[in-house]
């Protein structure tokens, strides 16, 4: 795919290092939902460097939508993005991703690996086919979770948060384990979706194992 560049449109922090980014759409570009593209920022010492963001639009908009975690203390691009503005402009790159959605199902994210559901949920919310999807959502603490009251409309009680370094009423405590799997995947879940570090999303696939859950019923995403 050819390189592509937008200019911002809105950009805003949506928690405390988490930015909602919206841009141009080039004319005749697409995606599906759950998908990303590399992007890098349009300034001379920026342009060779990529990363890996997730579309959070629907397909179907007249704009992208980026929703990305930023790590000021790594003095990378997301930290760059930190200053940019409206007007200022991004690169447009391949469009890639293993995520998409092939049915109800369990979908597990870690932080920042929340992004490739964000449009697949959205996505289903227009079809009306949210159905018994779950989503189960590890974050450090409660202002680490992206797009909290969104999800909570979207998915009510299928919407389960498990904080890691805090205690607080109605949010489990602790990391994903098997015991806390048990209440949400058994041996008849047909699909789930994984997308999170890479050590969370290996602890969670030697877990499923454990409860049995079919390899071919596991959908990953590494970036």
């Amino acid at each position: 795919m050819k390189q592509s560049i937008v200019k911002i449109q809105y950009i805003k922090h949506i928690t405390h290092d988490v930015l909602q980014l919206v841009t141009e759409k080039p004319e005749g570009f697409n995606f599906i939902p759950g998908q990303a593209s590399h992007i890098s920022i349009n300034k001379p010492d920026w342009k060779e460097k990529k990363n890996p963001f997730t579309f959070t639009c629907l397909p179907k908009d007249d704009f992208l939508e980026f929703v990305i975690k930023t790590y000021p203390e790594h003095k990378g691009v997301t930290n760059e993005l930190l200053k940019l503005k409206e007007d200022d402009e991004l690169i447009l790159n391949d469009v890639f991703g293993s995520i998409s959605y092939k049915g109800e199902g369990v979908f597990i994210a870690g932080g920042a690996g929340v992004t490739p559901f964000i449009s697949i949920f959205r996505d289903l919310q227009i079809k009306n086919e949210i159905g018994k999807n779950i989503l189960i959502f590890a974050n450090k603490t409660n202002a680490d979770i992206i797009l909290k009251q969104e999800f909570t409309d979207l998915l009510g009680e299928n919407f389960i948060n498990i904080l890691s370094d805090e205690k607080a009423e109605g949010y489990a405590n602790g990391q994903i384990n098997e015991d806390f799997l048990k209440a949400y995947v058994n041996d008849s879940t047909q699909h789930v979706y994984i997308c999170g570090p890479p050590p969370m999303m290996e602890a969670v696939q030697k877990q499923l194992s454990n409860l049995h859950i079919s390899k071919k019923a596991i959908t990953i995403e590494t970036f």
